[in-house]
């Protein structure tokens, strides 16, 4: 029979995540996951398999509890100019609130990107699927705006929104270096959003 589980597996996971998060995947050893989670070694590979499912199932609580939270707010009705500005609103306070030795820096996925996402296929494929998903949702906010403003022209969503994911990103990237440009990079991106639509038509 099977040894049952003993530990709290949403804890274990979300500690594991905070530190794939702050040192990315290749640098993080066995001997710090379980200083990070409390689980020897052998309780790590029982409960996910190898560091890399344990890492998995960090990328998954964090699509859950962060990033698809986040994209709602671009999903659904009512979506437009006020939910592109509350999008990145919401991004710019959570890096003003982060204190600079905190593991939440920055973005999971676009740190994995610079990392073990450029030689491993099926991360690669999580974060490009991240990228196209906050790009689409984008999109169709900004099409909705447009329609609210009364634009009949050429279709301007895909470009402006490869724009505002770039410079989302980027701003996720470099935060871990320098929170005040990060922050900028949002205030830019809000600033073209308002350039784009002046105003939230009555």
């Amino acid at each position: 029979m099977g040894r049952l589980q003993s530990f709290d597996r949403t804890a274990v996971v979300q500690a594991a995540r905070d530190l794939f998060w702050d040192r990315g995947f290749d640098l993080v050893s066995l001997a710090g996951l379980e200083d990070a989670t409390g689980l020897k070694r052998s309780s790590i590979y029982h409960a996910f398999g190898s560091k890399r499912g344990l890492f998995d199932a960090a990328v998954e609580d964090y699509q859950v509890t962060v990033i698809r939270p986040r994209l709602r707010t671009l999903t659904g009705t009512g979506i437009g100019r006020t939910t592109l500005l509350a999008y990145f609103a919401e991004l710019r306070s959570a890096v003003s609130a982060l204190p600079e030795d905190s593991p939440r820096r920055g973005c999971l996925l676009v740190n994995c990107a610079a990392g073990l996402a450029g030689h491993d296929d099926l991360a690669r494929q999580v974060v490009d699927d991240y990228r196209s998903d906050l790009t689409t949702a984008l999109q169709d906010a900004l099409r909705a705006a447009d329609s609210a403003a009364g634009e009949s022209g050429p279709d301007r969503a895909p470009e402006r929104a490869r724009t505002l994911a770039s410079l989302g990103l980027s701003a996720m990237l470099i935060t871990r270096v320098n929170a005040t440009e990060s922050v900028a990079l949002l205030d830019t991106a809000m600033d073209q959003i308002r350039s784009w639509f002046p105003e939230e038509p009555a």
